[in-house]
């Protein structure tokens, strides 16, 4: 049997979406904002282990040298800024780590930090 598609319920709204769609190439403008930061297309994941923490963040389309990164002991702030895209995102880490054993990379868009665990509380001598 031949589908008709002159009886298509779904013809007019097919039709108005190729209707936008082609309106929004041929502006040019693909929905990106000259300053559009990286929150809706930006994913952080925190994992832990006993030793250590790391932090993994897709910031596309920056280069390394345009990423700041600062750490207290409990709050990374990564931030990143080209002429396209900003990034400034404060991250709660899950316990204390040691700020300066940080180690960090960046590949493709990937940025990839480690920092070893903090020591809870030091042992106090009783005398």
């Amino acid at each position: 049997m031949r589908r008709d598609d002159r009886d298509d319920p779904f013809d007019d709204l097919f039709r108005e979406i190729e209707r936008m769609m082609n309106d929004m190439m041929d502006d040019g403008d693909v929905g990106f904002e000259s300053n559009a930061g990286f929150g809706a297309d930006t994913h952080v994941d925190v994992h832990e282990t006993d030793d250590e923490i790391r932090v993994i963040a897709d910031i596309p389309g920056v280069d390394q040298d345009e990423i700041d990164l600062t750490c207290d002991g409990e709050v990374l702030t990564i931030t990143a800024e080209s002429e396209r895209r900003q990034y400034d995102d404060k991250i709660s880490l899950p316990g204390a780590v040691d700020e300066h054993s940080a180690n960090a990379t960046y590949n493709n868009g990937v940025l990839e930090i480690t920092f070893d665990r903090a020591d809870d509380s030091a042992n106090i001598d009783l005398n």
